[in-house]
């Protein structure tokens, strides 16, 4: 019997050993915290339980405040969450808020050494609770986890606060004129749905809204620059109702669009510009390259559309992507006009003297002097003057009412005599249209003429494309970003 005892005794010392460890433990971070427990008194429980049941012992929840006498003035707070995100597509935002709202019921109060009674949900069905609602939302939801997000307080002089938690998809018509570098402003707004102005009466009280840190809202592609809250009447067949808004102030971030949209597009545009320092003998080269870029610039146009809904107006990006398109498009034409016209000659006319058109002579008498034509190595003409030397003479080439010279004699043509001239420079051809031949450049009727060069077109594009380009480069932005 001894050594039952004493077996025993050794199998319960270490638990009490290890339980009498953990109460001292526990007891040590009791004291460490310094605190001290009062209990309620049950006689305020008893108080609270008297008052409520006293209260609704004749209340009716269907009948608002003064009913009949006045109407009921509701102040309303709003602590913003977070916003976001903004879908530009479907034209709504999302907003987070707790919203609450108080007003005073006389019915409500009560004579106690309580100030106020918080409450839980449960006591929100059994009193009168305005009829608020989100006129332009499209879907919102009210948080139930781990409770129903609600909170009711009574005071002792009958007024009574509602607060609960809402998370809202509102209605934003969105202007996107200036798309993506525009600004917004995303109204939240609410009214009572039954209750005319005569009835309840809303009010703002100062400071009524607040909002949270930025840093967690999702505006990934704006910024918040604000908020302004109003108030108005809204007059309908129903009666008028006092109509709350507010306005969040966003604007958009473009540096998505810039890296997904603008640079590239400025790059494509830059590239169709290689053609002009290609050899335009390379039909293979500058052809593929020009229908590369307006594939590309085709490309860009439609994925910059799939962000925006299809809206009608013509948006800043919108304008861009089809600059871009024309300036990619007019360098590949650039080269089909220059190939057509320098590769379609027609056999040119001879050209001669301006005192002397015998084409049977090819003798040109001039201040005393003879001129006699020469055979030229290179398949052309020269005019061998008296006094020894030889001056080239090119025909010109008549290309649709143009004239140009040969692209291999555009070099010696600078150095031709001003008084050897072909037959196009003294008719009315050349009043037509651009001046395209050196002979041009005499006479007081020519003053003030363009003279183009046809087999120059790329030396023009080079200059006139970039120009062109940072021009409207220029403009846009200044027109968008700070008009």
């Amino acid at each position: 019997m001894c050594a039952r005892a004493l077996l025993l005794c050794l199998v319960l010392a270490p638990a009490v050993q290890s339980r009498g460890e953990n109460v001292e433990d526990y007891d040590y971070d009791y004291l460490s915290t310094n605190k001290t427990w009062v209990l309620a008194p049950k006689a305020q429980e008893a108080d609270a339980t008297r008052i409520l049941n006293t209260l609704l012992q004749n209340y009716d929840n269907k009948l608002r405040p003064d009913v009949g006498i006045k109407p009921t003035f509701i102040d309303v707070d709003i602590y913003v969450n977070s916003i976001g995100p903004v879908s530009v597509i479907h034209m709504e935002y999302t907003i987070d808020i707790f919203f609450a709202q108080t007003w005073y019921d006389r019915r409500l109060r009560f004579n106690s050494s309580l100030q106020a009674l918080t409450l839980n949900t449960n006591m929100v069905s059994r009193i009168w609770i305005p009829d608020t609602f989100f006129r332009n939302s499209k879907r919102a939801d009210s948080h139930w986890i781990t409770t129903p997000n609600q909170l009711l307080r009574i005071w002792s002089d009958g007024k009574v606060l509602y607060t609960l938690r809402l998370t809202i998809e509102a209605e934003c018509l969105l202007q996107l004129q200036n798309f993506p570098m525009d600004t917004h402003s995303c109204p939240l707004v609410f009214s009572s749905y039954g209750y005319p102005r005569e009835e309840i009466i809303y009010r703002w009280r100062r400071y009524s809204i607040e909002v949270s840190d930025q840093r967690t809202w999702r505006l990934y592609q704006f910024d918040f620059i604000g908020l302004r809250n109003t108030s108005e009447v809204l007059r309908t067949g129903a009666g008028d109702y006092m109509v709350m808004t507010v306005s969040f102030d966003l604007s958009r971030r473009m540096g998505y669009f810039a890296i997904q949209t603008y640079i590239p597009c400025i790059l494509t545009v830059v590239l169709s510009w290689v053609s002009f320092w290609i050899k335009r003998d390379s039909t293979p080269a500058r052809t593929s390259l020009g229908i590369t870029t307006v594939l590309t610039m085709t490309t860009l146009s439609t994925i910059s559309r799939k962000h925006l809904p299809r809206v009608s107006y013509i948006t800043a990006m919108d304008l861009f992507v089809s600059v871009c398109f024309i300036f990619v498009f007019a360098a590949l034409m650039e080269y089909a006009t220059l190939n057509y016209l320098v590769g379609n000659k027609k056999p040119p006319p001879l050209c001669s003297s301006r005192s002397n058109h015998n084409p049977s002579s090819r003798n040109i008498n001039r201040g005393g002097g003879s001129h006699q034509q020469s055979s030229n190595s290179r398949g052309g003409t020269r005019l061998l003057t008296g006094h020894g030397h030889l001056v080239p003479s090119y025909t010109a080439i008549h290309i649709n009412s143009l004239v140009t010279w040969p692209p291999d004699m555009e070099e010696e043509s600078e150095e031709l005599d001003p008084a050897v001239s072909c037959s196009c420079a003294e008719g009315e051809e050349c009043r037509r249209f651009f001046c395209c031949i050196e002979d041009c450049r005499t006479g007081a009727w020519r003053e003030g003429y363009l003279r183009i060069h046809i087999s120059r077109l790329d030396s023009y594009s080079r200059v006139f494309f970039p120009t062109a380009f940072l021009l409207f480069n220029i403009v846009y932005w200044m027109a968008y970003l700070y008009l």
